[in-house]
């Protein structure tokens, strides 16, 4: 864990890698340039994230709603995010890193997905860091499907209504097993969630930078971390007597 001061310290971070296309598009550059960019930074954000200590890392790549986008930027999009995979997973495994994929996988093409798979299998019992990349991803979409399988248990006789509680609900998440993200970077300057993690973030500090993804820096992030550091965590409690 990142020690930020003697009493705090941080274990999971969750960022929304948002502002390629504005990057792309400020430098009258095709957009791709601007995700390709974007995945180089997220590996550094990745490497760092390990050198300092922080156990889980959240990235949000690809939201379920970015379907929606032309057809050419969809296809590239998956490619690129193949194509990282399948270039860091040797050095990531060496590293120790564990990767995770949290979302949709019925929705990815099959080679996409063989891809997935098969770095998830080879990470599998790495425990240094945790990186959950977040493809084919929704909040809501998560919690429903969590619903859904609570509900089989419920028909199936394996769980009663009366037992249903907040610990139910974590165990049927993606993110099942893990603690919930300590802070929440959003780069772009963009107020909004995103349907990123709504059940995870419910008592998560946020952090949101005018910064686009691409520019997003190092320095910056430690930045983001320190602010964390001083800050009062009440979830939900009275704020301390000064």
């Amino acid at each position: 864990m990142l020690a930020i001061t003697k009493e705090k310290f941080i274990r999971h971070v969750a960022i929304i890698m948002d502002g390629n296309r504005r990057w792309a598009k400020k430098r009258e550059l095709p957009f791709f340039e601007g995700h390709k960019l974007g995945a180089k930074v997220a590996n550094k954000v990745v490497l760092a994230s390990l050198q300092w200590g922080i156990e889980i890392l959240t990235l949000y790549a690809f939201s379920q709603q970015n379907w929606k986008r032309s057809r050419a930027e969809v296809d590239f999009l998956t490619a690129l995010l193949q194509e990282y995979i399948e270039e860091e997973m040797d050095n990531y495994n060496k590293k120790k890193i564990r990767f995770r994929m949290i979302g949709n996988k019925a929705e990815l093409p099959e080679m996409f997905k063989n891809t997935i798979e098969k770095a998830e299998k080879i990470m599998k019992n790495n425990s240094s860091l945790i990186l959950n990349l977040a493809i084919s991803y929704g909040g809501r979409e998560e919690i429903l499907n969590a619903t859904k399988k609570i509900c089989v248990f419920v028909q199936q006789g394996d769980l009663t209504v009366e037992k249903i509680g907040i610990k139910t609900i974590n165990d049927n998440l993606y993110t099942a097993s893990q603690p919930n993200p300590d802070l929440l970077i959003r780069t772009g300057g963009e107020y909004r969630i995103s349907n990123f993690l709504l059940w995870q973030i419910a008592y998560t500090e946020l952090w949101i930078t005018r910064t686009l993804w691409p520019d997003f820096s190092l320095k910056e992030y430690r930045q983001a971390l320190e602010d964390f550091g001083r800050r009062e965590r009440r979830f939900g409690g009275l704020r301390k007597e000064s």
